[in-house]
């Protein structure tokens, strides 16, 4: 006697860095019916009686059947539905972000509706963006030396052009020709680093970490590098089509100062990258791509809901 079976094989491939799970079922059109033998009697009311008893064991198999059958495909449903509403679910967020390849061609991907709070961050994001540094601006220059005195809390002021600057990784003694496409957000930036993570910026500052080039990257040029980069990758100054983009939305809900916490990680990643590469200043842009490329994979994982949850983000000293 045989039945349908029900079998479920769970796949796990990689999709932008995340694991992807699909359920697939299989098994026969309709359930078997129990294999009989032909019995022969000699009266009409044995063959009557006969056939009564083997409807009826047919009618209890066949319900034993579907009754077993309902409570699989129940079970299967509850299963499905967890998958698909609980928090951080692979398969909800696979139904968020459609295929990106068709015909054997990429696609860009779509971000989901954001929410009112995301619209608003994003908005003042795309705002801060959009303004360049002004060295005839009196709140651009207090900028600047509200970070010289983060960078440098027991050391006078330098005037706003001086060869002192340099000591901080200017290429010139004037900073704000150096600020060019990273725009006042890179200041932002940097000052943000320093207040709030003072020990990974003064060891990233004083290159205090790891057995160092001869030919060091400027500190606070690569930083303008790494906030110009960030926003590039994250489309940020677009409609995100990224996952990377696409991941960093989700971000900002958590985090209205989720750019300003990424940039920090960023620049701890590079520091580290430079370490491991034993790079050399001709080897900055190689760097940052590599830099680049782990950031995204670490945006894709897939239990990030916050800057916080970054691998990288534990290498930030406060």
């Amino acid at each position: 006697m045989g039945s349908r079976t029900l079998r479920k094989r769970l796949h796990h491939g990689d999709v932008y860095g995340k694991k992807n799970e699909h359920l697939e079922t299989s098994g026969s059109d309709d359930l078997n019916e129990p294999l009989l033998g032909n019995y022969y009697s000699d009266t009409h009311a044995e063959e009557s009686s006969l056939e009564e008893t083997c409807d009826d064991e047919r009618r209890k198999e066949q319900l034993h059947w579907t009754l077993l059958f309902s409570q699989l495909i129940a079970q299967w449903a509850r299963w499905l539905a967890n998958i698909v509403l609980g928090s951080g679910s692979l398969i909800g967020r696979l139904l968020t972000f459609p295929s990106t390849t068709q015909n054997g061609q990429s696609t860009k991907l779509v971000a989901p509706p954001l929410s009112p709070l995301q619209e608003a961050r994003l908005r003042k994001l795309r705002q801060r963006l959009e303004v360049p540094f002004d060295g005839s601006r009196v709140e651009h220059q207090d900028a600047l030396l509200q970070l010289w005195r983060l960078a440098y809390p027991d050391k006078e002021l330098p005037p706003l052009k001086s060869e002192l600057w340099k000591q901080m990784g200017w290429q010139g003694s004037d900073p704000s020709t150096d600020f060019r496409g990273g725009g006042f957000i890179s200041l932002e930036n940097l000052i943000f680093f320093a207040q709030q993570y003072p020990e990974s910026f003064q060891r990233l500052l004083h290159k205090q970490d790891g057995t160092r080039a001869e030919w060091e990257y400027p500190f606070a040029v690569a930083g303008i590098n790494i906030s110009f980069v960030l926003a590039q990758m994250l489309d940020l100054q677009s409609e995100p089509t990224s996952l990377a983009g696409i991941r960093f939305l989700e971000l900002l809900q958590e985090d209205e100062m989720a750019f300003d916490n990424l940039y920090c990680v960023a620049f701890q990643m590079m520091d580290a990258q430079w370490l491991a590469k034993r790079a050399s200043y001709m080897e900055f842009n190689d760097v940052l791509k590599s830099t680049r490329s782990q950031l995204e994979r670490e945006l894709a994982l897939e239990d990030v809901s916050s800057v916080k949850d970054l691998p990288a983000y534990n290498m930030l000293r406060r």
